[in-house]
Formats: structure tokens, sequence, C-alpha cells
């Protein structure tokens, strides 16, 4: 293979990894609405500090979503029973699934979940940048083909948490660099680890990049769970001109982790036939 070539193929590669395709003449209009989750699960410790992957899974099942982003799964770690939570919550729920690991952890591995009422296509990790020795932080991302709706990009992610927002900042704008607001429409949701008054939200909310925060007049707070003081977990839409807000609560779970589950309910309003 000649070098011109191969870097030809290196090129079309890159570029595949960095969208999602999607299907040809789909309509996108007509589809009622679609349910968004994002949970912080503490690695499946409530705070009772039981682990009990069960009752978590019972109440991502109650709130009825098409998509949820999980932040905070052990996958075979020691700390909780070398299980695969992964494994779990996809068997619990009845939901496709995908695990994308931040880091090494306890013989095991740490990271995030994203399940789907329909299958999940061409998913990845986006390795997000950070001062070494803190923990890893990435987003995880697939294409979701919906029936009467077309293919959407869904995406979670769980941002630094320290107290300074050096890193948060970085993180913010590798986001915007990864998930750029073309035609494709695109959820993002998780623990940003940011309240919105900060400089973080103010990044990734600015008018220019075309992202939403969906929760809307409906904002509430979102930890810690017994006695929430802060909100933290979000769920964004972009291009914002595309979604319509139904709906957003946050879910008053107290007990199952030490974030409360937010909840959106949005309607995809049009989008032109991309090939």
């Amino acid at each position: 293979m000649t070098m011109t070539r191969r870097r030809l193929l290196l090129a079309l590669t890159a570029f595949a990894a960095a969208g999602c395709r999607t299907q040809p003449k789909t309509t996108l209009a007509h589809r009622a609405s679609l349910r968004v989750m994002t949970y912080n699960l503490h690695h499946g410790e409530g705070l009772d500090g039981r682990i009990d992957l069960a009752r978590i899974a019972a109440v991502i099942r109650k709130a009825e979503p098409d998509l949820v982003a999980l932040q905070e799964v052990d996958r075979k770690a020691r700390r909780t029973g070398v299980v695969d939570q992964a494994a779990e919550y996809i068997r619990l729920t009845g939901m496709h699934g995908w695990y994308g690991a931040a880091m090494p952890f306890q013989g095991g591995e740490y990271g995030q979940v994203l399940l789907s009422r329909w299958p999940l296509r061409e998913p990845r990790v986006v390795r997000l940048p950070g001062t070494p020795g803190r923990e890893p932080r990435i987003a995880t991302t697939a294409c979701v083909d919906i029936p009467g709706l077309g293919t959407i990009r869904w995406a979670g992610l769980h941002l630094d948490a320290s107290r300074e927002d050096a890193d948060r900042w970085q993180q913010a704008g590798a986001l915007l660099a990864a998930f750029p607001i073309q035609e494709m429409p695109t959820l993002l949701a998780g623990d940003f680890n940011a309240v919105p008054e900060s400089r973080v939200m103010k990044r990734l909310l600015d008018p220019s990049t075309g992202w939403v925060d969906t929760a809307g007049v409906r904002a509430a707070l979102t930890d810690p769970a017994d006695t929430p003081k802060v909100r933290i977990d979000y769920v964004l839409a972009a291009p914002g001109s595309a979604w319509r807000i139904l709906d957003s609560q946050v879910i008053a779970e107290t007990v199952a982790s030490d974030h409360r589950p937010v909840v959106v309910e949005l309607q995809l309003l049009a989008a032109r036939s991309r090939r």
C-alpha cells in the first residue's frame, strides 16, 4: 500500500469515528416524544451504605426512559464484589447498553454506561483532558436510530470534581470540539460537576455553541440526594432550535444513590434528510 493511500484510509477512518452515519430518507417530525435520563449511581451504593443494583434498576424502569446515561459504574471491581455492573443494569432494565471504561480499578474497571430502548451503533469513548494523577474523565457516545424520528447522537459524560475548575474548563472545550453542532441532533447528559452560574456551564451554553439546557424553568437541585443543595446533573440538547422541551423533572429518590436522577421529555421538531 502506498503512503498516500494509507494516509487516505486513516483520514477516512478518523472521519467515520467522529460522528454518526445517518439512515437515508428518514422522517423526523412525527414521533410524539423522547424520554431521556441521567443518573450518577455512586457505584451502586446508596446513602444507606447498601450496594443494590436492583433498587437502582427499579428507579430507572419506573421512569420509563428511552435513553439513559449512567455514571460511576464499576465493572468487576473488588469493592463491589467483582460484579459486572454494566451487564447487570442492561439485564435488569431490559434495555440495549454499552459500557465505556474511564480507567482500570481494583482488578476491574470504572466508567459509564449508555442505555437505549434501541440498538446503539458505533459506540466509542471520548477521552477528555485533565491533570495527570487525577481521575481520568471521559464522554461515551453512540448513534441511535429511532423509529419515526431518525438518527441521533447520544452521549454521556462525567466531568472533573475538583474544587477548582481548570480541568472542567478544558473538558468543556474538548466537548465542544468533539460534538460540533452540525445537522446531527445530539443529546449530552451526565454529571457536569458544575453549577448553572459557573463559567464552565456558561461556556457550554453560550448561544454561539448551539447547546441548550433542557431543564428550562423546571430546573431543580440534584445533589446530594437526601437534601439537594446544588444542581450539577444536566441533559443538554443541540441544535437548540431542533428540540422542543415538553417536561423536565428531578426524581425525588433519596436513598438509592448520592445523586437524584434527572428525566427530560423532548420532541425533535424537524430535520433535513442527511446522507
